[in-house]
């Protein structure tokens, strides 16, 4: 991946909508090459998925927790983790080195609601300890990071 790559993810993040024209004028490149460069970084995998960001709470779900996992043991590990990734209300989930497991990122609409979700979290297989920290307000929320240059 080169400087022209960067350009092209970099103006992507900002907008994936944008047309390889935008972007063309933008790096100073062709079109064609353009279109050629993300074609072949989404081949690679590099490029994963095109999605939208969403302000949760617009959506209603202004409840954002972090919930530590601890499981009784290693084995648990790809069962709990195929279940959370089943779960519509955990939208991050992360095999952690450390003190605990896993890390879950949780959002919902209420303190009922995420006693439900805590409730199905403990009912998953091997969960033998949980820890939740609510966030108060988030600084910073990128989904991705490019490589600094």
């Amino acid at each position: 991946m080169d400087k022209i790559d960067l350009g092209i993810l970099r103006c992507l993040k900002e907008n994936s909508r944008q047309t390889a024209s935008t972007i063309s004028q933008t790096i100073n490149l062709s079109v064609s090459a353009v279109i050629e460069r993300i074609r072949k970084m989404e081949q690679k995998g590099i490029i994963r998925q095109y999605t939208v960001v969403l302000d949760e709470k617009q959506l209603g779900n202004d409840l954002t927790v972090f919930i530590s996992i601890r499981l009784e043991h290693p084995r648990y590990g790809e069962a709990f983790a195929r279940e959370a990734a089943l779960h519509p209300s955990i939208s991050e989930c992360h095999y952690i080195a450390g003190d605990v497991d896993y890390l879950l990122k949780v959002t919902t609409n209420s303190s009922n609601n995420l006693e439900a979700v805590h409730q199905d979290i403990k009912q998953m297989s091997g969960v033998s300890w949980t820890k939740t920290l609510y966030v108060l307000s988030t600084v910073k929320n990128d989904i991705s990071v490019l490589p600094q240059e």
